[in-house]
């Protein structure tokens, strides 16, 4: 469990850190320890979830126990909105770790057309049937957390500033309030993949031991991992004013690899050895949480197909190969697409709008489990409960819930694209799920149905 967790979680230290540097400058090492703490609170959500409904459906199968088939449809939809943009973001970093090796890499278009190479192989392996090793996951893990703990202690030994990380910091003006609430907003794309946890409940033994477990050590190695490579970027990198006046870090010249940045700042007896070791793991860890991403969304196109939430084009399992073949195959496309504009701070953007939708409608369906049908057997139970009316109520989901609904309305509110984009997959969404109910003839389910 903790190495398919960390192996989507911790593959997104790789692009994370430059884009909530561009907004949160100097904060960025508070901002990520804060979003942090959120994204732990909203794996216990996960984990609660998980082992009371051990199913593959992630949040849209909480909401379709705790409120009805709609809700449930649009938690779903927007999750995969997030594994469209996880498979492209990813494919994307790996593009741009190899230009470690191929300069041309670091530039638009080849940069694009490298991620799509990599979408376009790993959706064909997937078509042909491809099984997912455990004890891969967990090498590819501990071999991957050396290199970020080896930055770390070199950034201790080499680079990091306490005084320098002070200086940074000018408050309201780098960041402004609006830099700064456009960072939060976007900081949780540090910690893709906490659905993860869900969609692999009902494939763990002992669920109510090892789920909590394996949240707790994800948290633990990430938020860690996080607050020390954020420091050492932001000394190597002060907060500066440029020629136009504008607060900016120098590490925004590495967004989409703003490990090697860290690499590049460091002498250059260690950036030869550190460097290709850096890249290799790199590209490896996000070649494979692309393909976790394109497994993610076949699982719950499949889900979905079900439960009669999508047309049956879109979740049949090819007879061959007992896969979504379609589904690989369009979802894939349209992260392409969205590869096609070059722009990490583009799928961001998409990113944190569904995310935030999604861990709210999770975080609701949860504190509603708990009343609607309290003596529902939970191998794991959310620690800090408050007591109303009889009902247990996890005072981690309520501050959860708050804080990922408000961080989805400054998304809305600041993010121009997001917005754009966000919006128009709902309504998309919504018509296919009523032009196929009327079409099957099917009856919406109400709440308390598995």
């Amino acid at each position: 469990m903790f190495g398919t967790a960390y192996g989507d979680v911790g593959s997104s230290i790789y692009y994370a850190l430059g884009v909530v540097a561009i907004s949160a400058l100097g904060l960025t090492p508070l901002v990520l320890i804060a979003s942090g703490i959120l994204f732990l609170f909203t794996a216990l959500t996960y984990a609660e979830g998980a082992t009371a409904l051990p199913d593959s459906g992630g949040s849209g199968a909480f909401a379709r126990r705790a409120f009805n088939d709609r809700i449930s449809f649009l938690a779903s939809w927007v999750l995969m909105m997030d594994y469209i943009v996880t498979i492209a973001i990813s494919a994307f970093a790996a593009a741009n770790y190899l230009g470690h090796f191929l300069p041309e890499l670091k530039s638009w278009p080849e940069n694009s057309m490298a991620a799509i190479a990599i979408v376009a192989g790993l959706a064909f392996v997937n078509i042909r049937g491809s099984q997912e090793s455990p004890r891969l996951n967990i090498v590819l893990v501990v071999i991957d957390i050396l290199p970020q703990v080896a930055i770390g202690v070199l950034g201790i030994l080499l680079i990091i500033s306490f005084p320098q990380l002070i200086h940074n910091i000018h408050w309201g003006v780098a960041p402004t309030t609006n830099q700064l609430l456009f960072g939060i907003s976007i900081s949780m794309v540090a910690y893709t993949g906490i659905e993860t946890v869900a969609n692999l409940g009902a494939e763990t033994r002992k669920p109510g031991r090892n789920i909590p477990r394996a949240v707790l050590l994800v948290f633990a190695t990430v938020i860690a991992l996080y607050a020390l490579l954020s420091m050492t970027a932001l000394s190597a990198y002060p907060v500066h004013q440029n020629a136009n006046g504008q607060w900016v870090t120098g590490l925004t010249n590495y967004l989409a690899d703003p490990i090697m940045g860290i690499v590049y700042s460091m002498p250059s007896a260690i950036q030869h050895v550190l460097g290709f070791w850096v890249a290799i793991l790199a590209v490896t860890i996000l070649i494979v949480a692309t393909n976790a991403g394109i497994i993610g969304a076949s699982r719950l196109a499949y889900f979905m197909g079900k439960r009669q939430q999508l047309p049956p084009i879109l979740s049949q399992l090819s007879r061959k190969r007992q896969v979504p073949r379609n589904a690989i195959l369009i979802f894939a496309a349209i992260a392409c697409t969205m590869i096609t504009t070059g722009k990490v701070t583009f799928l961001v953007d998409i990113y944190a709008f569904g995310a935030m939708l999604a861990y709210t409608s999770a975080h609701a369906s949860i504190i509603a489990l708990r009343i609607k049908e309290p003596n529902l057997p939970r191998p794991f139970k959310i620690p800090l409960n408050i007591r109303i009316r009889q009902r247990d109520i996890p005072i981690t989901a309520v501050i959860g819930g708050l804080a990922t609904f408000t961080t989805w309305f400054i998304v809305v509110y600041t993010h121009h694209l997001g917005r754009i984009v966000g919006f128009t997959w709902l309504g998309i969404g919504l018509l296919l799920y009523f032009l196929n109910r009327r079409t099957t003839h099917q009856p919406e389910a109400g709440s308390g149905e598995a």
